[in-house]
Parts: C-alpha cells; sequence; structure tokens
C-alpha cells in the first residue's frame, strides 16, 4: 500500500510568554528551533509549510501562512496548515517548541492517522487527515480552541514513542537543559 501524501505544518505563532522572547529564534547547536523543526519536517514529508502570525515579523528562512486570526492557540494554525496543505492527504503538525521529535516519529503519526494521530505525551506533535478539518475550524469559529477536547471529537488514534523525544521546550532553563 501506498504511503498518503504528508505535508508538514510547522506551528510558529505561539507567544513565547514563559519564554520571554520568541522560541522560534532561540538556538539549539547551530540552529534555531525554527530552522531545526523545518528540517524535520522536510526529512519526514513531502512538503511543508509554516503558520504563524506575520505580524509578528520573525526573521525566518522560509515563508510563514498567515493564520489569518487573532487567536493564540494551536488549533488556529492546524486549521491554516490544513487548508494550505489542500493537495496531501495528511498533515504532520510540529510545534516549533519540539526540537527533539525525530522524522520517524512524525512518519509513525501519519501511518496511525485515522482523523488525527497523537502521541501518548498529546496533543502535539500530530497527524491531521483533512477529514478533520471541518471540526476543527468549527471548534475555532465557536472560540471553543482546546486541542484535546477537540481530539476527542475525532476518530483519535494514539501512538507510543519515546518520551525523551517529546521534550517541550518553554523557558530558557528548558534548552539549556538540551546541552
Amino acid at each position: 500500500m501506498a504511503r498518503a501524501r504528508l505535508t508538514g505544518v510547522l506551528l510558529v505563532g505561539g507567544a513565547s510568554t514563559r519564554f520571554g522572547a520568541p522560541k522560534a529564534l532561540a538556538r539549539v547547536g547551530d540552529e534555531t528551533l525554527a530552522e531545526r523543526a523545518w528540517r524535520i519536517l522536510g526529512e519526514a514529508c513531502d512538503e511543508r509549510v509554516a503558520v504563524g502570525k506575520r505580524r509578528d515579523g520573525l526573521e525566518l528562512p522560509f515563508e510563514l501562512v498567515d493564520d489569518g486570526t487573532d487567536t493564540r492557540a494551536a488549533l488556529a494554525g492546524i486549521v491554516a496548515g490544513l487548508r494550505a496543505a489542500s493537495d496531501s492527504e495528511v498533515a504532520l503538525v510540529l510545534p516549533v517548541d519540539m526540537p527533539l521529535v525525530t522524522p520517524s516519529v512524525l512518519r509513525q503519526l501519519g501511518d496511525a492517522c485515522a482523523d488525527a494521530a497523537v502521541t501518548q505525551a498529546g496533543p502535539l506533535p500530530a497527524a491531521f487527515a483533512h477529514s478533520a478539518l471541518p471540526a476543527l475550524e468549527r471548534r475555532l469559529d465557536q472560540g471553543r480552541l482546546t486541542l484535546r477536547e477537540a481530539l476527542r471529537e475525532l476518530d483519535t488514534r494514539r501512538v507510543e514513542v519515546d518520551g525523551a523525544l517529546l521534550v517541550n521546550v518553554n523557558t530558557p532553563d528548558d534548552l539549556r537543559r538540551l546541552g
């Protein structure tokens, strides 16, 4: 059976309030978090799209698709990413602040996707099929932004992966601990 066409969706629209500066521009080794996530998505997917808020003015080495909302929620970026990925069957969604996620983890999510697939730590990273878009759009329009609740409405599969790969960088200390 042929693998579904995959679009990588990089979420760069977070407010970074706990971090104190745009996380996307923070460095891990010789890459910014944004560059690293973009590279990982490129290794896992047929195409990539970065979604965020253009008005944030982040200087990124790739084009940013504006999510078209005033909302600061992953759901807004996921909806915009699924809309932009109209040629793909599945969108693999990676937030910019999860630098240890591997292409293999993303492909596992894509392979497991029904309407959606998440890891045991969920809700992100995740895979979303286009079948999930109407429910996600409805929730966004209603201001019901909690991704965990949205996943309960969908046929969501769970994928067990190495929990060490699911580190989320929320503070400068989190970034320093990555070494």
